[in-house]
Formats: structure tokens, sequence, C-alpha cells
């Protein structure tokens, strides 16, 4: 099944839709890093600027609240969530990147909104900066294409 909003080049295009990121502060220059090749790869899909609802919330943890408020208020065709968890020396960092990625899930499922989760859960810095650009470039793909994909399937 070929979407209407199915670009020549094979990718879907993001014209008419509005996307909503949710970006974890914890791990600044990487999340900052995310956000900024998601907007990029967004725009080049044609969201328009004034489409995209961007927000900040301190950690991983917190992304999946600001997610359901966003499916809440019903204004997003599709929602991504942007993050870092790097392994520290405790079990801190299993509690975060589960229950931070069951809580995309959940919102995703319960509030049937197609949620890109890029909340990188990595062992040390260097992996975060190494995946950074293109998992945030990545999940505005994978946004705009279920977006478009839920939409066909009505």
């Amino acid at each position: 099944m070929q979407g209407a909003n199915q670009g020549t080049r094979g990718e879907s295009s993001g014209e008419d839709l509005r996307i909503g990121i949710v970006q974890a502060r914890f791990n600044a220059d990487i999340t900052d890093k995310l956000a900024e090749a998601c907007r990029a790869e967004l725009l080049r899909l044609q969201v328009n600027a004034r489409d995209i609802v961007h927000c900040t919330v301190p950690g991983a943890l917190e992304v999946p609240i600001a997610l359901a408020a966003l499916a809440d208020e019903g204004d997003c065709d599709a929602l991504i969530a942007l993050g870092c968890v790097i392994r520290g020396e405790t079990y801190h960092f299993e509690l975060i990147a589960n229950e931070s990625a069951a809580g995309v899930t959940r919102v995703a499922l319960d509030h049937r909104i197609p949620i890109a989760n890029a909340i990188l859960t990595v062992e040390n810095e260097a992996q975060a900066w190494a995946r950074a650009a293109d998992k945030g470039a990545d999940a505005a793909r994978v946004a705009v294409e279920m977006a478009n994909l839920l939409e066909d399937l009505g």
C-alpha cells in the first residue's frame, strides 16, 4: 500500500503533518545534537517549521509524561522521544532505560499515536556521539512514515 504522502524517492512526505518532539535535557550536548538532526530531517521531509512542537524535560523518565500531554491535546500526528541514557556503575541505567522505553510504548499504544523512540541507551559517551545525528534523523523519518501509515489505515 502506497500512501498519498509518499515521496518520489520512496520517502513519506511530512507536508501537512504536525510533529511533537520531547527532548530530555540530561546529557544536553548529545540530546541537542539529536534534536538538531531530527528537526533538520523533518524540514527536509517538508514538515513546516511552525508545525513542529518542541519541548524539553529534565530527563528520560520525564519524556513519557510530556508525550502523553501532547497526545492528549490531539494536535500532533506523530511524536518523537529524544534522550540519552549512558551506563554508569549502578543498576540505575537499566531502570531508566527500561522504564523510559516502556513509558514511551505505553503512551503510543494508549493514545494510538506513532512515537519514534530515539532515547539512546549506550555504554559510553563515545557511542552516544557516534549515534546522535543518525538516530535524530531516523526518528524524524519514522515519525513521518508512521503518521502517514496510520492516516492511510484510517
